[in-house]
């Protein structure tokens, strides 16, 4: 019983003014010999750490909250918060500080917070001053007790001071019942001094008071003074609308009474502040923290309380699924779920961590996923606000869940299948559904979020999944609106300008833009799954159809899908553009464009820009080759004769590297040619001297020069300074014809040696008369095949 009753959550104050749970645990007070005095220590319930440490100072102002919160600063913007399971906890901890402190227990505040510049102005006041006296509680003293409490909003002490009065007289209770005597007699005068009043009472910011402001029995007639606001003619009827419009629905009866009160006090506590009182301004900002953190809490108690009552969320899951179940009946459910989903962003990651886990184990998904195909829009579009929920919570348990599916279920029923049918047939003209849940698709897909090292295989396996069951269903919107293929091939080469697609409805225009955006985000982060989609099939030539739209976003979209994949520099997709004349619609639509000078003209400009300055010569060459007539009248920038300057540039070097193979190879052979013209003068020369030289001279001469030549090719004796053969041992001094039949021989088969430093291959012979066929080779090598111009 005791674990229970000291069960509490620690909660800091951060920055933002909003409290960060530090974790749940058991709280004790103790004397501590290192603080030397009692202290409040709090040891986690999880593993026994130490959560809090914090001695009880005799100078720290604690304050008691709404029967079970403690709340006190330590340090400068430094606030602490203790969350207890129960009252009686509360109280033991609290009476364990007043005693410490010395102080009644009765009270709600040990001490009244007093800052340094109030201390030196408490010095010059007089002693009177720290007294604040309320004046009776009559209708002919409003007017006074309005002036004071607005005087005492600018000091800190006096604020401190006035709550403690207004509390210990029970004063609220009496304002509240003058309220009742004025609206009675319809003293609009003493009703606007109550409305001061009351706001003023708001902006002390304390949270005992708000437990009375707030109670059943107070709360209409707080709202019934902020009514008569002096700024307005007529008062507001803001009773009238928390009574007869604003209705509670029970979608499942709660049966504690307690939760019940909480939901009701939250509900209008939220409406008080959101609605009725006015935006504060910079100088009252830090006025209404403690009424944001009451809000806070009641959010936290009844998230929790619903989430531990197992019972009521399987009802609620079990109607929602039903079939039987009426369709206003479900709707209600729905709504209840979404208000739930809501209240959780209040908590804290490891509470709401906790909360979708639950909600998970309940079959929150398996449920949207029947609900998100219903014919009724305002189920679907909340049904979409929890998937959202679930989504940006943990998009990975999502993952899991669809990827279990294929299993069980037809590709139709799917529920990313589910999702994306609801963004294609979203009826709404300006796509508002369809824009959130193409948001939602993209954080399922993008495997910047699927990096956990907890499963490895999340990305591949996910990306496998969807492109299989999931990518027809996506693309069939945008493959459907430009079926006419090679009807469209057939238009786009005529001279006359005919759209073949025709998405001119404004609505359907929308929608192919939002999936080119996701499939844009594919390119980029799917470079295998979308490579191989593109290529089979051949979805760039049917995006840039769209080209023609008469919607220029939607033109741009399809511009934009081409950009990226140009981007990636990927030869793969650059020969699969040239293979399919890619280019050709955006020329045409920079043609169409003109001279105007607008984003579409920039866009193409851009690309053609980024081909240059990359240097993508493949594609380079396509655009010179094929279109370079057609754009060459555009001078306005330099980017098409900065194409056209590469192309040359590259030609030109293409074409030095070829000549220089041609003159190495050339060089060699007149080599080898001189050589063979010097043995045959020899012979002759010295045929009558040498007519007696055995044959076996011959071949060991013959043999010597073959060696010269073996070595010379294999580098041994490669190359002089000049880069010519190496030399060659002298010709033999006779020649039989024999050996004229041998050296006829070696002058046909055999390989010119390779100079060192060269490279590129050379024929095995090298006839004078292939000059020509040469030069032939040489030019179809360096001009790619043509094709028909654009003009033509």
């Amino acid at each position: 019983m005791s674990d229970t009753r000291r069960r509490v959550k620690v909660y800091t104050l951060n920055e933002d003014r909003q409290w960060d749970d530090r974790g749940t645990g058991h709280v004790s007070s103790t004397f501590v010999e290192r603080l030397k005095g009692i202290s409040l220590l709090v040891r986690a319930e999880s593993d026994g750490s130490l959560l809090l440490e914090s001695k009880i100072s005799p100078n720290t102002a604690y304050q008691k909250q709404q029967d079970t919160l403690i709340v006190w600063s330590e340090a400068e913007n430094y606030d602490l918060a203790l969350s207890f399971q129960e009252k009686a906890g509360c109280d033991e901890i609290w009476e364990k500080i007043c005693q410490v402190q010395g102080k009644d227990p009765a009270l709600e505040i040990t001490q009244d917070p007093i800052d340094e510049s109030e201390e030196e102005r408490l010095e010059e006041l007089p002693e009177t001053s720290h007294l604040v006296e309320l004046p009776h509680c009559e209708l002919s003293r409003l007017e006074e007790m309005a002036d004071l409490v607005t005087s005492v909003l600018s000091s800190p002490i006096r604020r401190e001071k006035l709550a403690l009065a207004l509390m210990s007289e029970g004063y609220i209770k009496k304002l509240l019942g003058l309220f009742q005597v004025c609206e009675d007699l319809d003293n609009r005068e003493g009703l606007h001094h109550l409305y001061e009043i009351v706001r003023g009472v708001l902006f002390l910011n304390k949270a005992a008071l708000f437990e009375v402001m707030f109670s059943d029995d107070c709360i209409m007639d707080v709202v019934g003074c902020l009514e008569y606001d002096p700024a307005l003619v007529q008062p507001k009827r803001h009773r009238e609308f928390l009574t007869k419009t604003a209705k509670f629905k029970e979608v499942i009866p709660i049966t504690d009474s307690e939760l019940r009160q909480k939901i009701h006090q939250t509900y209008r506590v939220q409406y008080i502040q959101d609605i009725i009182l006015p935006t504060p301004s910079v100088f009252e900002e830090n006025f209404l923290s403690t009424l944001t953190s009451f809000i806070f809490f009641n959010k936290v108690e009844i998230v929790s309380m619903l989430q531990e009552d197992e019972k009521f969320l399987t009802e609620v899951f079990a109607q929602l699924t039903d079939e039987a179940t009426e369709a206003s009946k479900r709707r209600e459910l729905v709504n209840f779920f979404k208000e739930f989903c809501a209240f959780s962003q209040t908590l804290q990651p490891q509470n709401r961590d906790a909360f979708f886990k639950t909600l998970a184990n309940l079959g929150i998904l398996p449920a949207l996923e029947i609900v998100m195909g219903m014919d009724d829009l305002q189920v679907r579009a909340a049904a979409t606000d929890i998937f959202s929920y679930l989504v940006e919570f943990s998009p990975s348990m999502v993952r899991e869940f669809v990827m279990q599916e294929p299993q069980q279920t037809d590709d139709d029923v799917l529920l990313i299948n589910v999702v994306i049918k609801q963004m294609i047939c979203d009826s709404d003209p300006e796509l508002g559904g369809a824009v959130q849940l193409m948001g939602l698709l993209r954080t399922l897909i993008d495997p910047e979020n699927m990096l956990a090292p907890i499963n490895k295989t999340e990305k591949t396996e996910f990306l496998s999944f969807f492109y299989k069951y999931c990518m027809h269903v996506l693309t069939a919107p945008l493959l459907a609106n430009t079926a006419h293929d090679k009807d469209s091939k057939d238009l786009l080469e005529s001279p006359v300008k005919i759209n073949p697609v025709c998405p001119d409805n404004f609505q359907t225009a929308q929608l192919l833009a939002l999936i080119l955006e996701l499939l844009t985000f594919c390119v980029e982060h799917h470079t295998y799954h979308i490579k191989t989609y593109i290529m089979n099939k051949d979805l760039l030539r049917r995006v840039l159809l769209l080209m023609n739209s008469k919607h220029t976003f939607l033109a741009l979209c399809a511009l934009r899908f081409m950009r990226r994949i140009i981007g990636l520099k990927d030869e793969y997709y650059n020969r699969y553009i040239i293979k399919g004349n890619l280019f050709e619609p955006v020329i045409n639509a920079l043609l169409d464009n003109g001279t105007r000078y607008n984003l579409l003209n920039s866009a193409v400009i851009e690309l053609f820009e980024f081909i240059k300055v990359e240097d993508v010569k493949s594609l380079i060459a396509h655009i010179v080759d094929n279109f370079y007539k057609a754009l060459e009248s555009i001078e306005y920038v330099q980017t098409f004769k900065g194409l056209k300057g590469r192309y040359e540039q590259e030609k030109d070097r293409q074409s030095q590297r070829l000549n220089r193979y041609r003159r190495d190879a050339r060089s060699m052979d007149e080599d080898e040619e001189m050589w063979f013209n010097d043995d045959d003068e020899d012979d002759e020369e010295g045929e009558s001297v040498e007519k007696n030289r055995t044959e076996d001279d011959f071949s060991d001469s013959y043999g010597k020069y073959m060696e010269a030549k073996k070595g010379a090719a294999n580098g041994s004796n490669g190359a002089n300074s000049n880069g010519k053969a190496a030399a060659v041992p002298p010709a033999p001094p006779a020649a039989t014809p024999s050996v004229n039949t041998a050296a006829s021989s070696a002058k046909t088969t055999a390989l010119p040696a390779t100079p060192l430093g060269k490279t590129g291959l050379v024929g095995l012979v090298d006839y004078p008369d292939d000059e020509d066929e040469d030069e032939e080779d040489e030019e179809e090598e360096q001009s790619p095949r043509k094709r028909p111009r654009l003009g033509s």
